[in-house]
């Protein structure tokens, strides 16, 4: 199965529904491609990351004025396809003898696996051992068709997690966090997809003259022994961050072809790939490595290399808006560059598109182990240098003080439930994940009035500002009634609770970020203007 030239990639089109297209199908337009369909999450997620870098790849376009173009003029299907079918030859799913779509360029023995292991959430093999596969259990998928084999293999090594001794995470570490921008309104896939391309003068580093080292199962390995080499961006085409191939594997196609149904999607009797050998010590990728989809965190001091963000427990909220929008690396945190492109130069001039969504997405790992898959949508908003500016302050501000209230609730819920709560064991991040979603929509619906403050205005409108103090002060006092007056703790000492509730006031009221809200929700006082300044009159 060639990956360019045939049709194996979900999706729903506009007017047959679902189907199979080839990549470079996106751009049809007599029944356009709306979505993918993939038949898990992380598939889902994947499998935009692999259109999208086939089109960084084979596809992107010169300048911003070309990008503007194709957004507003899908390319020819056939001009698409002539330009991805110089790169088939790369993607051969099942070359026995030869180079393979990202699979070890020559592997002729490894450790055999059942072809689940694929799948992030796998139990491993001392879990199963141990007899403690108890959510996700063993055996239950056996066998995979070509195209779910085939999305399976680029989850695993664009998501790769550590995997023991020699099995090395992928390019942006283990379970990294993707942020794709999104069209507001509901539009064709291709448009989605080009949202997230750059330009070659976005991205000069790409347009090297050397095209080895893009793809790097077209080569051998550069295995990661004890004298193996590091990979570091300085070794190989830039562009590999799209690609990158941490995991040495080779999926195992048997001479007399088993066919059936596959165990994911709804294939029925069709090929199917049962197992796959792999080896450690695979492609190790060190160095100042910078994927443009996602979000990184940078060493001011420029001593160590970039930290990739990752999926966390709780999942992704307004908490997380600040630094996955509109963070440069001002202050080490930096917004994905496909963001900042977004948000800096494109977004101005999509006039008509006032306002975006950021998906975000991405595995919760405990280093082997998969906790959850999480994603979410954030907003994004069409603004001009100096507003942007304005924005990152109040939105710090107001997200600071939310987060000093939630871990104060989170310590008063605690001195309610237990006599000495020092010593009690336990996750309290449940309490928190309350707050934070109970107080999003009200903190999105003041975010979306705060762009809408006029250019000249140098302050926030008071009254924001004290709708939010009013919000998080009757939150947290209505979030403590339900998680210690409706639950049963430790021995509903009425006494106790109601000093830490009377404290859980106290402590909010007192707290700095608190007053700096307070001090922002006071009426603007009289000799100030709008802007700021003194007034004379």
């Amino acid at each position: 199965m060639n990956l360019i030239k045939d049709a194996w990639i979900p999706v729903i089109r506009a007017k047959s529904g679902r189907g199979v297209i080839a990549p470079w199908q996106v751009v049809e337009q007599e029944d356009p491609v709306m979505e993918l369909a993939a038949p898990r999450a992380d598939f889902q997620g994947a499998m935009y990351q692999f259109l999208i870098g086939l089109l960084q790849t084979g596809f992107a376009p010169e300048n911003l004025e070309e990008w503007l173009e194709y957004w507003d003029t899908p390319p020819g299907a056939t001009l698409l396809q002539t330009r991805l079918n110089t790169l088939a030859a790369a993607f051969e799913l099942d070359n026995l003898d030869g180079p393979a779509f990202m699979q070890d360029y020559a592997m002729p023995d490894g450790e055999k696996k059942g072809i689940a292991a694929l799948l992030i959430e796998a139990p491993g093999g001392k879990t199963m051992k141990d007899n403690l596969d108890h959510f996700v259990k063993r055996d239950s998928v056996r066998s995979l068709c070509k195209s779910c084999a085939a999305m399976a293999l680029f989850t695993l090594q664009t998501n790769a997690p550590s995997g023991g001794v020699g099995h090395r995470v992928g390019l942006r570490g283990g379970g990294p966090l993707t942020t794709l921008v999104l069209p507001s309104d509901q539009m064709p896939l291709w448009q989605t997809l080009w949202l997230n391309i750059l330009d070659c003068e976005d991205m000069p580093e790409y347009r090297q003259d050397r095209v080895m080292g893009i793809l790097p199962w077209m080569g051998p390995t550069r295995t990661s022994e004890k004298n193996g080499a590091e990979t570091t961006p300085e070794c190989v085409h830039q562009l590999q961050a799209y690609w990158g191939m941490p995991r040495r594997i080779r999926l195992d196609f048997p001479a007399d072809v088993i066919t059936g149904d596959c165990d994911l999607c709804d294939g029925k009797n069709v090929s199917l790939v049962g197992e796959y050998r792999t080896r450690n010590y695979g492609v190790n990728y060190t160095g100042n490595w910078v994927h443009p989809l996602t979000p990184y965190r940078f060493d001011p001091k420029k001593e160590k290399p970039p930290l990739s963000l990752k999926g966390q427990q709780g999942g992704l909220g307004y908490r997380h808006w600040l630094a996955l929008t509109l963070a440069s690396d001002d202050n080490g945190d930096a917004a994905a560059k496909i963001v900042r492109r977004y948000s800096e130069q494109r977004a101005p001039e999509l006039k008509s598109q006032r306002i975006a969504r950021l998906w975000c997405f991405g595995f919760d790992m405990d280093n082997m182990k998969a906790r959850c898959w999480y994603d979410h949508t954030l907003p994004l908003f069409n603004l001009v240098p100096h507003q942007r500016k304005k924005l990152l302050q109040w939105a710090d501000e107001l997200i600071s003080v939310a987060s000093d209230v939630s871990s104060i609730l989170r310590k008063q819920v605690k001195a309610a439930w237990f006599r000495r709560p020092e010593d009690a064991k336990g996750d309290m991040n449940m309490v928190a994940q309350d707050f934070w979603q109970r107080s999003e929509p009200v903190f999105y619906e003041l975010l979306e009035q705060l762009t809408k403050v006029p250019i000249d205005q140098e302050l926030p409108p008071s009254e924001l500002y004290a709708k939010w103090e009013k919000k998080l002060v009757s939150l947290s006092l209505q979030l403590f009634d339900v998680w210690v007056l409706e639950a049963a703790n430790e021995d509903m000492d009425m006494k106790r609770i109601i000093t830490e509730r009377d404290g859980l006031g106290k402590l909010i009221h007192s707290c700095k970020s608190m007053k700096t809200i307070k001090a922002r929700a006071l009426p603007e006082k009289e000799g100030m203007d709008g802007k700021g300044n003194v007034s004379l009159s």
